[in-house]
């Protein structure tokens, strides 16, 4: 009777651990093609595929032909146009701002860049929002994706990512998850809106078009929403008194210039404006400018701040951005004049 039982126990605990095994296997292989389905729904995103085509063309240039670089978030990419300012200063540029790019993400794209290219100027855009979090991880892998470089994502995993940010990384389903969020969200609106709207009325509202055009530049004409001058503006309620730097992203910031040092490139800090209206909304502007302002001044590195610039000169109107916080390209013509007159009185 007792060999009966112990045989018996065996065989239920076997049982057990089949079903276990068989679970895991099962699951495994849901998720895999969960995460494949997540992944190609990210690869939709049209920033990111821009992002992607820039990085592309990127690797087509001929070695050490690159002497000036625009780099930084997505004001980066909105406002920087290489075309202009190389007609304007006889330069081969390229700019190489992406979506949320923090310092972490900038510094190691400098990296990259200059495995092929030994610019002499350096014009980092800082966008004070990605200077106080910590870490963001779409961010990072909008990065990762666009290079496509497994040297480069060993080394931006092992140096840059939290542990617990590096194991949503690799579990693709956390990874994409907020792309396919933003994708399905998108489609139900469109479907909403294409049921309510006559035909005739959303043919009278064609929108403007945005998209990559040349050496990471995006272009666009949008103008400004009502909507975003009132009641889905993102800056309602700001106080740049509560702002301050996040200590990892400023420590980035701090290995950024000194990269550039010892590879004898100059750099320069810009801020680009933020739509009028948003200005408007924020409050103690000049505290959270002192700070980074400061900051720069101790790295001995120029700051210009178009938020600043704009408040004194009135160079843009509301209807030169694309959104609350972005240039169109009415915009970047104001913006790159202005920004050409002051760079060749600083003779970089």
């Amino acid at each position: 009777m007792q060999t009966n039982s112990y045989t018996s126990s065996s065989n239920r605990k076997r049982f057990i651990w089949i079903k276990l095994i068989i679970f895991i296997i099962i699951l495994s292989i849901l998720l895999h093609y969960i995460g494949n389905y997540y992944e190609d729904i990210s690869n939709e995103n049209q920033i990111t595929s821009a992002y992607k085509k820039a990085w592309t063309e990127f690797y087509t240039l001929e070695p050490n032909t690159l002497d000036l670089i625009f780099i930084g978030s997505s004001h980066a990419y909105c406002t920087f146009d290489p075309e202009i300012i190389d007609a304007e200063l006889g330069t081969s540029s390229f700019n190489f701002g992406s979506p949320l790019q923090h310092a972490d993400s900038t510094y190691y794209v400098l990296k990259e860049v200059l495995k092929y290219h030994k610019p002499k100027i350096m014009v980092f855009e800082l966008y004070w929002d990605m200077l106080s979090n910590e870490f963001e991880l779409k961010q990072a892998d909008t990065v990762i994706s666009a290079i496509n470089n497994k040297e480069f994502e060993r080394e931006f995993l092992r140096n840059a990512f939290p542990l617990n940010e590096l194991v949503k990384y690799i579990f693709k389903p956390v990874r994409f998850q907020q792309d396919v969020f933003s994708y399905w969200n998108d489609e139900l609106k469109e479907d909403i809106e294409k049921q309510l709207k006559p035909i005739e009325e959303e043919q009278k509202n064609v929108p403007g078009v945005s998209y990559h055009r040349s050496r990471g530049f995006i272009y666009s004409n949008i103008v400004i929403p009502e909507s975003e001058f009132h009641e889905t503006n993102q800056f309602i309620g700001f106080d740049g008194a509560t702002w301050d730097f996040n200590e990892t992203q400023k420590s980035y910031i701090e290995k950024i210039v000194k990269l550039c040092e010892d590879e004898g490139i100059t750099p320069i800090f810009v801020t680009a404006p933020i739509a009028n209206v948003s200005m408007e909304y924020i409050k103690n502007y000049d505290i959270l400018h002192k700070k980074i302002a400061d900051f720069a001044d101790e790295l001995n590195v120029p700051y210009r701040d178009y938020n600043i610039v704009n408040k004194e000169k009135n160079l843009f109107v509301n209807e030169n951005f694309r959104d609350d916080a972005h240039l169109n390209y009415s915009g970047v013509q104001i913006f790159m004049e202005d920004f050409i007159k002051w760079y060749k009185q600083g003779q970089y």
